[in-house]
């Protein structure tokens, strides 16, 4: 199997909205750092990460809240822009332009931490952990971060209705909403495990929601890659339709639930 081209297509696409991504992207669950911390054994103040696809600092702010000096890498020159601009003065970090598959470390590696947050999926595995694994000094450790839309018992029903829009607009997924957090599972365990450089992971899963208003929510979904590369008479119906559900509700706020999967494993040496 050939190398996939880095950075392309649908990836491509976040960094046309920046700002936006800025001010609508939610951070991380504090336990989440805390739990990355206990599990790699990496004090505070002390550890060297090598953080993939930084975009703006979502997660970069909880590394660097535990004391961790960070080399973020960001394709998007735009994203990296805004991510220096946001995270000036929150700790010893910097941002570089690159895409990781073809980032040139130099006298940086090795790292204590590769770490990276809803980002390794734009990824080729077949360069992505070998290379992991060559940027860690002995012992050091893999972190990815899934990211889910699901709905727990008692969610929102909002994004089955609103299934319906998707269709009409042709960007159904046909899987008719989110599914039960129970339902699934860490999506990078089996190849990390057989990737050959890397331990079985451990897995740790959060759960938790953010109510948003219909501005708020379409300023989210206005980050989305698909939602960026719709045509624009999808995105006026398909928003037009999202703000009439919202605003039909006593609340006029929707309720999203998300699941992250933190999946931490060690180099094997």
């Amino acid at each position: 199997m050939g190398e996939q081209e880095p950075y392309a297509g649908l990836a491509t696409t976040f960094d046309t909205a920046a700002e936006l991504y800025e001010q609508a992207r939610p951070g991380y669950p504090e336990s989440l750092f805390a739990d990355l911390a206990a599990t790699t054994g990496l004090a505070s103040g002390s550890a060297r990460v090598l953080e993939i696809g930084t975009g703006t600092g979502q997660a970069t702010r909880g590394l660097l809240a535990r004391g961790w000096q960070v080399v973020g890498l960001e394709p998007g020159r735009e994203l990296a822009t805004v991510a220096r601009r946001v995270l000036a003065g929150q700790g010893d970090v910097r941002v570089v332009v690159s895409p990781f598959e073809r980032w040139e470390a130099g006298d940086l590696a090795p790292f204590d931490l590769v770490f990276a947050a809803t980002s390794w999926h734009w990824l080729d595995p077949e360069v992505a952990y070998r290379r992991a694994a060559e940027l860690l000094r002995p012992g050091g450790h893999l972190a990815i971060v899934a990211t889910e839309h699901v709905s727990p018992p008692g969610g929102d029903d909002f994004f089955r209705r609103v299934e319906r829009i998707y269709d009409e607009v042709g960007m159904g997924d046909g899987q008719g909403g989110p599914k039960p957090p129970e339902a699934i599972a860490a999506p990078d365990v089996a190849a990390m495990a057989g990737s050959g450089f890397f331990a079985h992971p451990t897995v740790h899963r959060y759960v938790w929601s953010r109510d948003y208003t219909a501005e708020e929510y379409l300023s989210l979904l206005s980050t989305y890659s698909g939602h960026i590369a719709a045509a624009p008479w999808q995105r006026r119906t398909l928003f037009d339709g999202i703000r009439e559900l919202i605003a039909a509700r006593p609340a006029g706020t929707v309720r999203k639930h998300y699941l992250n999967m933190l999946q931490i494993a060690v180099r094997l040496d």
